[in-house]
């Protein structure tokens, strides 16, 4: 539905980290301006080459999709084309913290006029009590959903080191450092929140 909002003829749609393309495969079912691409870059061979394949299965479910280009590689080394959405999903928290004001200015360097940045993030709180509230209620939710203490032990083992989530006001800023003129949160649940950033 963002997506559709946004997106502007004969432009590009990204899905930047686009992992196994669920965003990619609900830009290619919902966006139906003339023109559109969606364009998914993931840094991972393996998600890639699986992203790949939900595509080719969603092409067996579904006529008139958009058509999509799939890239292995590192969106801070992408030359990026004139976009109306950028989707970036759960990936700037990968990316090293002095290197994000600058992507994000690449990518509203790319925006043409009236097109939308979609940000979602994993959100950080400077309040202890409220990190610690939001943080706990996550891993109940995990939990409730079948995860085992071993799985959630072992999943934030896995990110701790390299994940580095920010505020929802270090967002906020950054986007405005990056030259976007309006951020405006839409979504936030527990400790997850998407912004609209504005060209």
């Amino acid at each position: 539905m963002l997506a559709a909002q946004f997106a502007q003829p004969d432009s590009v749609l990204y899905d930047l980290g686009s992992s196994l393309g669920a965003v990619t495969q609900a830009l290619r079912r919902h966006v139906r301006t003339d023109g559109c691409r969606v364009i998914a870059v993931d840094n991972s061979a393996a998600m890639v080459e699986r992203c790949r394949e939900y595509l080719n299965g969603q092409d067996s479910m579904f006529q008139e999709l958009l058509p999509v280009e799939v890239i292995e590689g590192d969106i801070l080394a992408l030359d990026f084309l004139p976009a109306s959405v950028v989707a970036l999903n759960f990936t700037l928290q990968f990316i090293a913290p002095d290197q994000r004001t600058a992507l994000l200015s690449r990518i509203r360097q790319s925006l043409l006029p009236g097109g939308a940045l979609i940000l979602s993030e994993k959100l950080r709180f400077n309040d202890a009590e409220e990190h610690a509230l939001l943080t706990d209620l996550h891993v109940a939710f995990k939990r409730a959903n079948g995860y085992s203490e071993l799985e959630i032990a072992q999943k934030r083992s896995a990110i701790e080191n390299v994940m580095k989530p920010d505020s929802l006001e270090e967002h906020r800023e950054r986007l405005l450092a990056a030259g976007f003129s309006k951020v405006v949160p839409w979504f936030q649940c527990l400790n997850f929140a998407s912004l609209i950033a504005l060209p």
